[in-house]
């Protein structure tokens, strides 16, 4: 079974984004949107109707319909209008995540003419998305349809790759240079946690700062570690983590591993995880 979790560039209208989730079918597990990042988080998942190589294709089309990136304006970066594209599998060994990736990726540049980047395990050198985005049609040529980004929909990345978190920590004062800090500090690639990706935003609409994180090696750093790293050194400058915001669908192993007082804090409960999901969705 696969695990598809596309990120689209639309965090803002409630009415587009129902039309989107709609696109999606029964495989739609969760919708996580932003407005300060004006994105948002589909996460698709599960056997027979719900499979997640045929609902991505279906937002895919709605995307391409209804989203245009020329009047886009967000806190995080993004290539493209459907922007990052990542299967994982969920419990098939091999290379189905990769294989089904590489499908999708040259199906969308095809039909759609957007061009794509594979990441990751779909990628023959295993260039990570950050790489992707520093490299993009820069040092980098798309690896499947047009050289030039679509005028609407921009590029997109598609990817395979092992189960990761996306967590926000929510900050107690605006102050983006706090957030910037703390997030150079905890990122595995300035010397901080192995696996950990973190940036640091202001977040115009709610007058705070977020440090916004992607724990990509769970078996290197764990959530709680990640999510106390910055809190410890917001609270070393005088701050706070006001709260935790889980972005998406988190592995039953992962909560698990969790301590009672952490999952206290954080609000983090079994009803993220995408085993909870997948077995409501069955029914």
């Amino acid at each position: 079974m696969l695990e598809c979790v596309a990120n689209v560039a639309e965090g803002r209208d409630s009415g587009l984004l129902e039309t989107l989730a709609a696109a999606c079918g029964p495989a739609l597990l969760d919708l996580h949107t932003d407005p300060d990042h004006h994105r948002s988080v589909f996460t698709l998942a599960g056997p027979g109707d719900r499979d997640a190589a045929v609902a991505v294709a279906g937002l895919a089309a709605a995307v391409a319909a209804h989203v245009d990136l020329r009047a886009h304006r967000g806190v995080h970066p993004r290539l493209g209008a459907l922007d990052v594209v990542p299967f994982v599998a969920l419990d098939e060994p091999g290379p189905v995540a990769a294989d089904a990736a590489r499908t999708f990726g040259t199906w969308l540049a095809e039909s759609l003419q957007v061009p794509v980047f594979f990441y990751g395990d779909a990628d023959p050198e295993h260039r990570s998305l950050p790489e992707l985005r520093r490299g993009a049609f820069t040092g980098r040529a798309p690896d499947v349809g047009p050289p030039a980004a679509h005028p609407r929909l921009g590029a997109t990345a598609v990817g395979a790759r092992a189960p990761l978190v996306a967590v926000n920590c929510w900050l107690d004062r605006d102050d983006a240079a706090l957030a910037r800090s703390i997030a150079a500090e905890v990122r595995g690639r300035d010397g901080g946690l192995g696996g950990v990706r973190a940036l640091g935003f202001s977040l115009p609409s709610a007058a705070r700062a977020q440090v916004s994180m992607n724990v990509t090696d769970l078996a290197a750093t764990g959530v709680e570690a990640a999510c106390s790293a910055v809190r410890e050194r917001a609270e070393t400058a005088g701050g706070a983590v006001e709260r935790v915001e889980w972005v998406g669908l988190l592995p039953a192993s992962e909560v698990a591993r969790c301590s009672a007082a952490f999952r206290a804090w954080s609000g983090l409960d079994p009803s993220r995880t995408i085993e909870d999901r997948l077995a409501a969705a069955r029914g």
